[in-house]
């Protein structure tokens, strides 16, 4: 039995969602970060328990040719580029394989091809938005990231994967009472937006400071959260300096994008992956799409060019507003947008007669609610693009939307229930990993399920 502060030799045979390497100890499973398939290492334990443990890298006895210095000095420590140790071309494979594993064990699928991992030519500086938390060191202010798996933060003043503008603007703040983080995007057009985030409403001295270290902002907002939570914004903006909004450009269309709005943070692969999805989609003139989770819009109206009707469904309000009005600013006609969750207005809508071609969704890492499911197989759409940055929840998932006869994926599994009174489920014809963030374990995942002769 592998107990607390013991030291193991062992050999890596994998990597799990979180980017550590997976070995066994006399059939006992040992989780061990910074590591690589290939690998044996020494290792000290330091969580156990009866199913499995996880230990800290003491030495790589043999190396795997996959192993490379990385770039970042505190890659090890701050809890973000997990996989920064691990040659690129290596860890796009990696993710094709965390993929499969998912699809395989969670999943229940058998015989699914999943395609190569799209990946990037330059992985470098890619994100365009950064949310860095602040604390105190020698009687300063300072940003950082924190540790894996905990609140000690560890000072930066630079990031390899961030632009290179985020960064600036991040490392020009000063010292405030009750500041505790600072959110930077940039987009692609040159502009950056910065929340500052407080316990405590802004007094006029700080605000005088805020706009001082930060002169050139485009747009500058304070966020207050008083709430004890790991959320970083509070439902309080207030704009001080500049524009409401940023706009950037993906597909050949433009959008505006406010403090709160959710966009892919790395803006090459964002054309990948929505050219991608697109193409999985098809939409065709005289077809109606729905758009799941759309936020401010991308995916509708980039499907709008070519369907006839899209209704985007999403439950920020300010996201809808910003939807609605990258419709009109691309002069975009045919889509429209419903504020509310997507388990509560598709069933509705579905209810109501509502029979969509095509469906299309982007969910959170939760994943989607069994009512969004249950609509979804009831709508009667022949072809659904999932689109997902958790493979875990994207298998359970789609294990209720697949179909369970005979000579399915799923052969062994029985017909889910949602699939009962006459629907035809579906069944997958396509899986492609995107690298959103690489040298880190997260992976983004497009899927394209349809039914049966559609």
């Amino acid at each position: 039995m592998i107990q607390k502060n013991q030291e193991i030799s062992l050999t890596i045979t994998a990597l799990n969602s979180e980017g550590q390497g997976v070995g066994r100890v006399d059939g006992f499973l040992v989780f061990v970060p910074d590591t690589i398939p290939g690998e044996t290492v020494r290792a000290h334990i330091i969580k156990a328990s009866k199913n499995h443990a996880v230990a800290k890298l003491l030495q790589v006895a043999e190396s795997s040719p996959d192993r490379v210095t990385p770039r970042c000095s505190i890659a090890p420590v701050c809890g973000g580029c997990t996989l920064q140790h691990i040659r690129y071309e290596r860890q796009l494979t990696a993710k094709r394989q965390i993929v499969e594993d998912a699809l395989t064990r969670l999943g229940g699928f058998t015989d699914i091809q999943v395609e190569q991992t799209l990946g990037m030519s330059n992985p470098w500086h890619y994100r365009n938005k950064g949310s860095f938390p602040f604390g105190e060191q020698d009687g300063r202010a300072v940003i950082g990231l924190y540790a894996a798996r905990s609140h000690r933060l560890i000072p930066i003043s630079d990031c390899p994967i961030q632009d290179s503008r985020v960064m600036q603007v991040a490392k020009r703040m000063g010292s405030l009472d009750s500041l505790r983080h600072v959110v930077v995007r940039a987009t692609g057009e040159g502009e950056t937006m910065a929340v500052i985030v407080t316990a405590k409403p802004l007094t006029g001295e700080q605000e005088s400071q805020l706009k001082l270290h930060l002169p050139d902002a485009d747009s500058l907002y304070h966020n207050l959260n008083a709430k004890n939570t790991n959320v970083i914004f509070g439902s309080d903006f207030r704009l001080l300096r500049g524009k409401p909004t940023l706009q950037t450009r993906i597909g050949g269309l433009i959008f505006s994008v406010g403090p709160a709005s959710f966009l892919q943070v790395n803006p090459s692969q964002t054309e990948v992956l929505y050219a991608e999805a697109m193409r999985l989609l098809a939409p065709k003139a005289g077809e109606c799409v729905v758009d799941l989770y759309c936020g401010i819009g991308t995916l509708s109206l980039l499907a709008a060019q070519q369907a006839k009707r899209v209704i985007g469904i999403e439950s920020v309000p300010e996201a809808i507003e910003n939807a609605s009005q990258n419709a009109a600013q691309n002069g975009i006609s045919n889509a429209e947008f419903i504020t509310g969750n997507a388990e509560e207005v598709l069933p509705r809508l579905v209810a109501e007669g509502l029979k969509p071609d095509a469906i299309i969704l982007d969910p959170p890492r939760k994943g989607c609610d069994p009512a969004v499911l249950h609509a979804i197989a009831q709508s009667g759409a022949t072809r659904v693009v999932y689109i997902s940055c958790n493979p875990a929840t994207l298998a359970r998932d789609l294990k209720i939307l697949a179909e369970g006869t005979d000579n399915s994926p799923l052969s062994a599994m029985p017909t889910s229930p949602l699939m009962e009174g006459g629907c035809v489920p579906y069944t997958i014809a396509h899986v492609r990993p995107v690298d959103m963030f690489p040298h880190t374990a997260h992976v983004e995942t497009i899927v394209l399920i349809q039914r049966e002769n559609s």
